[in-house]
Formats: structure tokens, C-alpha cells, sequence
């Protein structure tokens, strides 16, 4: 049981509990785990300095396998069992949009932050992000290409509500670039199904494909492309899972893969916030998954929960933290900075293109 002094929806010097909901089985388990391990590395950390304020912090983690029906099941589950403070770490737009459809957030008076999700999110009431949107990474993708010239685009994405904006977002994005997308094809969200979306990419011939997908549907993609002659240039969203496409993919299908990434590089330590996670690993002894992007991730997502924690005192409560998140102002986590304003939730405009080598090693 957790040592707190429970009040209403809240702790006095109390075990802080974070809940998350992920696929931490399926086709995109490896990005939940990552994301999962790097909030834990923090919460760990953090408490065995002594914790803030007196409290700790404790991360309840559900499997609902990448599957819409069971992220919002595990979450009432969660939310009646465990009796979190603040939710974080959650996976997929249909997911997400799950939770958000059915008012659960603002009935809870509990808040959301950090998610990943290969569509346009709109803002919603409870539901923060620590990462640069979407469409900032639209935008870089096609400032890159302008300058090298490729005007002529294909846009690979998954199906779902969301897809009309993403596709004008895409279309925009480009326009401002003088290209243009002159084939976009789509996967059915959830699955790895990607061969009808590979055999119009190869056929329409674009110079560079543009793909906003997950980990498993965007390895799939590339390898069924690949095997089948594709030869466009691909340019992948941060959704991408790096490190999966990296294990299933040979280093000639990897070869000359762009990713815009919307965290530093977990791989280097070229800033305090790359040192601090490094410090973490080292002290907690071999992780169970990877190094990882998506760790980073949960990294910073955890060091946002904590001096938003940090900054309520004594007692730490669902509506305390909303509050504090609408009002965080800039924050400046050791070279990467989160900022939340009341109307604007999603804390970054960080986004950096990484570039696979010829020998299938990551490299700016």
C-alpha cells in the first residue's frame, strides 16, 4: 500500500502517484517501455535524494496493447484502484481521443501530460505535452527539403479523424516550400498493414516520402518499399521509432533515413539534460529496455511532473497540478526548454533532423 495521507484527490507529504497507460505490448510495446523506463529512472532519483517536499513519487503502469477500448477500460481501472494525481506517458490519436471523448479528464479534475500521437491533437482542457507539435515538424521536414532542392512528395500516414487535418497541415507545410504532395496514401491505425500505401508510393515515383507513422507500421512501410524498388528519400515524423526500425530493418534499407526529433539525442551528451539521464542509467544499473528516444522522452515528462509537484508545497493535488501546468512559464530542464501559458499546452518547439548512416548508425 502507499504511505500517504490521502484528502479528497490529494497527498500530504505523500507517494506522488503517476499513472500510465501505454502499449507495453504490440507492435509499438518498445516506445511505451522506453517511455515508461525513462519516467521511472527520474521517479527513482528523485527519491532517493529524499523526494520534494516529502514526497515520493510512485508510477502505476496498464497494458492496453496500443488498443483505444482498453487505454480508456485501464484508465477508469487505474483511476479507481490506484487513485493517481496526475496521469502521463500515453500512446496513439484514437487512444488519446478515447479519454478525451468522454470527459474523463475534466470529471476527474485530473491532467494528462506527455503523449505521443501520429496526428494533429487539438488542445484540450487537461492534456499537456512536453514535445514540439506535429506540424513543427511538418514545417522543418519541408524547410530541409527546400534547400536541397525536392519539390515533388509523397505523404504516408494513418487513418483516423484526425487525418484530413494532418493531410492540410502536410499540404500547407509544403506549399510554403514550393513543393507539392503528389501522392498520399494511408495505413489503418493500430496495424503494421502498410502494402497497398508502399505499392502507390512506388508506383507514383515521389522524390521523398514524408511518413508520419508509428514505430511498427513505419518499419513495415520502409521494408515492404525497399524490397520492392522504392528509391525516394524518406523523411519520417519523430512517431518513428528509431530503435525498432533500427533492429528490424538491414542497414541498406536504413541507409540515408531522415527522423525529425522532437528530444535531444539520448546517445549523446552534448547538454546537462543528456548528462542528468546518462547519471541516471549509470546509478540504476543496467536498464531492463534500451536507451532511447522515447526514454528521453519519459525522462523529461517525469522532470516536468516533479517541479510541477515541487511547486505546489506541502499538498499535491489533481487540481493543483492543472493549475500549476497552465501557469508553468518557461522552464529550463538543461538545454531543453518546456513552457506551458494558459492556452498553450503543448511545451516545445524543439524539433532536430536525424540522419542514418551508410553503416545503420544514427548521426545528426
Amino acid at each position: 500500500c502507499l504511505a500517504a495521507i490521502w484528502v479528497g484527490n490529494s497527498a500530504l507529504a505523500a507517494q506522488v502517484v503517476v499513472g500510465q497507460v501505454a502499449p507495453l505490448t504490440g507492435i509499438d510495446a518498445s516506445q511505451g517501455r522506453g517511455y515508461s523506463a525513462g519516467m521511472q529512472l527520474y521517479f527513482n532519483a528523485v527519491n532517493k535524494a529524499g523526494g520534494v517536499n516529502g514526497h515520493t513519487f510512485a508510477l502505476v503502469r496498464r497494458d492496453d496493447a496500443g488498443q483505444p477500448e482498453e487505454t480508456l477500460n485501464q484508465t477508469l481501472a487505474m483511476l479507481t484502484k490506484s487513485k493517481p494525481i496526475i496521469l502521463a506517458g500515453y500512446f496513439g490519436s484514437r487512444n488519446i481521443g478515447q479519454v478525451i471523448g468522454t470527459g474523463l479528464l475534466e470529471r476527474e479534475r485530473i491532467s494528462l501530460i506527455g503523449y505521443r500521437t501520429p496526428e494533429l491533437t487539438q488542445e484540450a482542457t487537461n492534456l499537456y505535452n512536453v514535445r514540439a507539435t506535429l506540424r513543427d515538424e511538418l514545417v522543418r521536414i519541408t524547410e530541409h527539403l527546400a534547400t536541397v532542392g525536392i519539390t515533388k512528395l509523397g505523404l504516408f500516414y494513418e487513418s483516423g479523424a484526425g487525418a484530413p487535418a494532418l493531410l492540410a497541415a502536410a499540404q500547407e507545410a509544403t506549399a510554403n516550400s514550393k513543393a507539392k504532395i503528389v501522392v498520399s496514401s494511408v495505413y489503418e491505425s493500430g496495424t503494421g498493414r502498410v502494402s497497398s500505401a508502399a505499392d502507390a508510393m512506388r508506383t507514383a515515383a515521389p522524390q521523398a516520402i514524408i511518413m508520419v507513422a508509428s514505430g511498427g507500421a513505419a518499419a513495415a512501410f520502409i521494408e515492404q518499399y525497399r524490397s520492392a524498388g522504392g528509391t525516394a528519400q524518406i523523411f519520417a515524423s519523430s512517431v518513428a521509432d528509431i530503435e525498432h526500425m533500427a533492429k528490424r530493418l538491414s542497414d541498406e534499407q536504413m541507409q540515408g533515413i531522415a527522423i525529425a526529433q522532437v528530444t535531444p539525442n539520448p546517445y549523446k551528451i552534448t547538454a546537462r539534460l543528456s548528462k542528468e539521464l546518462h547519471e541516471a542509467i549509470a546509478k540504476a544499473g543496467q536498464p531492463q529496455v534500451p536507451i532511447s528516444y522515447a526514454m528521453m522522452e519519459g525522462f523529461i515528462t517525469a522532470k516536468v511532473i516533479v517541479e510541477a509537484a515541487r511547486r505546489q508545497g506541502s499538498r499535491v493535488t489533481r487540481e493543483g497540478f492543472t493549475s500549476t501546468l497552465e501557469n508553468f512559464g518557461a522552464f529550463d530542464l538543461g538545454g531543453y526548454v518546456v513552457a506551458f501559458r494558459p492556452g498553450t499546452r503543448n511545451g516545445s518547439r524543439f524539433v532536430e533532423m536525424t540522419i542514418i548512416s551508410g553503416a545503420g548508425k544514427i548521426r545528426q
